[in-house]
């Protein structure tokens, strides 16, 4: 069947070192579990899902740990049993390093796991249903742009050809390689059923000429399953693995510029995908491990490996025996389409295919960037026919019109015209901030035209609003006229009738005004009389005041009085003891009685007298402020009979 499958070509490529010896010669192993793991909410294209869990919470392997959203997406689960213990923004894998909100998992080295449960005779499930249980199953393309899986099938109608990738073009990534070397039974079995859900016409398992051993095991159990597929061994070319690349090799048609693949009945799934299917459908297992390679001479042990979704990469590279130097590089993927990270600590995510450690002479650092020279090589390498130099300089000078103008959407970022540069320009690096800034600009625009469209919107509703009240006057306008106009009929008719009718309207009027004036007289007089009872408050208040006052004041003069009294009884009370001491002194010295007797009485009458003086003043003045209290009194008594009145 291979033989009968014509290979055609696409333009430019490049043919890189490949450096697939270093991981593809030992069996994939199994790492020990990590300490922890970081699962990110989100690890595919399209919206996050919701949380399931909170901190503190136990999960078991194979568990939810978020649902899809009202928007889709996604769910992801958890890679082994053990607690949450935070749910927090955590460094992304991606080039820009950007946190994400991140599920940390301290496993407990159990590995225990849910019931799985298989789906019972898959094949003889409705497409719908199969690609619920994809969906449920969180599977996203493996190979590296993590679309899910569930949302491609759907979106595909009347397929005619479905190409199975196992390609692999970048250099040193051996994932595939390795899967399709001990799981091509399982493979072929994920095959079966993408090709129940789609009722495909025609299957190709694409594999590239450098990987003999995978060619051979998939074309056994492609043989054995005695399924429609077939083989076809394309050439080794970077990228020949690119979607769009591939389709053109097998089928010879190029995708259009503004089209998809779904356009042309063709649908492309990775192998790794399709080895998540058969695990998702026959297992009832959730996508929570993928192969991972391990390369770059940086590594002792170099290989690939069963990593669980959510492994810091820190643990994969102790595992490998990272020799580390003073300027070595971690690089997610393979050298032309990876991104170097700088936080070991990133997860594993379901698009990780490959963790590159080259040691500096290895992969030497890019040189200093250098002016373009105009050499075209970049022009001649791009395999998507796009002048790669134009793009650069529109991309310096952010003119957006005219990177749209020359595709710039249309380019994969696969790197061939970087490696070729002689000056060493990352043109990568320009296209990729170039659609970064275009997609910033696209979600203002549309931000904007939502706003105008509300404007709009409200305008025209109150557009609408106005009309209406103008067609609810007008209609109010003609009604009167017709009434005016059937008055003046009716006068002319019968003059009368019309003469006593304009006498009852002016009667109703007259009436009307009388009533109208009675209820301005009646309103005139309530606030009269409103304004002298106010008034009369007012006058009241200040009367009680006044009373306040007085009455404090005689208080104040009854006190002085009392003081007064006191005083006067002090005095009294003086003069009587020197008149005791004057008695007592009598008998002790006859001689000098009679002075002394003369001296006492003269005290005692100047005493005497400062006491009548005394006690006549008290008098006086609690005379007074009796007199006092009685005028207050009447005065109280006159200002209740004003009120009264």
């Amino acid at each position: 069947m291979a033989s009968a499958i014509k290979i055609w070509s696409f333009p430019g490529g490049v043919h890189p070192p490949e450096r697939k010896t270093l991981a593809n010669q030992t069996a994939t192993a199994t790492t020990e579990l990590p300490e922890k793991v970081y699962v990110p909410v989100k690890q595919h294209i399209g919206a996050e899902g919701q949380l399931l869990v909170q901190p503190g919470d136990t999960v078991l392997r194979g568990q939810a740990l978020t649902q899809p959203g009202m928007s889709g997406g996604l769910p992801v689960h958890a890679p082994s049993s053990g607690t949450v213990i935070n749910i927090a923004e955590h460094t992304s894998n991606h080039p820009s390093g950007i946190p994400t909100l991140t599920i940390t998992i301290k496993l407990d080295g159990k590995h225990e796991s849910i019931e799985f449960t298989a789906v019972e005779n898959p094949l003889e499930q409705s497409p719908q249903e199969l690609i619920k249980y994809i969906r449920e199953a969180g599977i996203a393309g493996l190979g590296g742009a993590a679309y899910p899986t569930a949302q491609k099938l759907s979106q595909t109608q009347n397929t005619e050809l479905l190409i199975i990738n196992g390609v692999e073009c970048e250099p040193y990534i051996v994932s595939d390689d390795r899967l399709m070397r001990e799981h091509a039974e399982e493979i072929v079995s994920g095959i079966t059923i993408l090709q129940s859900a789609l009722q495909a016409q025609q299957t190709i398992v694409a594999i590239e000429d450098n990987k003999p051993e995978a060619i051979q095991a998939m074309r056994q159990a492609i043989e054995s399953a005695s399924i429609e597929a077939a083989v076809a061994v394309v050439p080794t070319k970077y990228p020949s693995g690119g979607e769009k690349q591939l389709i053109q090799l097998l089928t010879g048609k190029e995708v259009p510029s503004n089209g998809y693949p779904s356009d042309m009945g063709i649908l492309m799934q990775n192998v790794g995908t399709a080895y998540a299917i058969h695990e998702a459908i026959y297992l009832g297992k959730p996508l929570m491990e993928r192969i991972v390679t391990l390369t770059g001479e940086a590594l002792q042990k170099p290989g690939t490996v069963w990593a669980l979704l959510g492994t810091p990469v820190s643990h994969l590279l102790d595992s490998a025996s990272l020799q580390a130097s003073s300027k070595q590089k971690v690089i997610i993927g393979g050298p032309m389409m990876g991104y170097t990270i700088s936080d070991l600590e990133v997860p594993v995510v379901k698009s990780t295919n490959c963790i590159l450690c080259p040691t500096e002479s290895e992969l030497p650092a890019t040189g200093h960037e250098m002016a373009c020279i105009r050499c075209g090589q970049c022009e001649q390498v791009c395999p998507a026919s796009l002048l790669p130099q134009q793009l650069y300089w529109y991309a310096k000078a952010s003119d957006h019109d005219a990177l749209k103008q020359h595709h710039l959407k249309d380019c994969i970022e696969c790197g061939a015209c970087a490696y070729v540069c002689p000056s060493e320009i990352p043109l990568v690096h320009y296209y990729r901030k170039a659609k970064a800034e275009i997609r910033e600009e696209l979600i203002e625009q549309q931000k904007a035209d939502i706003a105008r469209q509300r404007f709009e919107a409200r305008q025209a509703r109150l557009e609408r609003e106005k009309q209406a009240r103008l067609e609810k006057h007008k209609k109010a306008a003609e009604a009167r006229q017709a009434a005016l106009a059937a008055r003046a009929a009716a006068a002319e008719a019968d003059p009368t009738e019309q003469s006593t009718a304009d006498t009852a309207a002016n009667n109703g009027e007259k009436q009307s005004k009388v009533a109208a004036a009675i209820a301005r007289a009646k309103a005139k007089n309530a606030a009269q009389a409103e304004s002298a009872t106010a008034e009369d408050d007012k006058k009241a208040r200040v009367a009680e005041a006044v009373a306040r006052a007085k009455a404090k004041k005689a208080a104040q003069a009854e006190s002085a009085t009392a003081e007064d009294d006191k005083k006067a009884r002090v005095a009294e009370a003086v003069a009587r003891a020197k008149a005791k001491k004057a008695a007592q002194a009598e008998s002790a010295t006859p001689e000098d009685d009679k002075a002394k007797q003369s001296s006492q009485q003269s005290d005692n009458a100047e005493a005497e007298k400062k006491r009548r003086v005394a006690a006549a003043v008290a008098r006086a003045k609690a005379k007074k402020a009796e007199q006092q209290k009685q005028q207050n009194s009447v005065t109280t008594s006159e200002r209740g009979d004003s009120e009264s009145s």
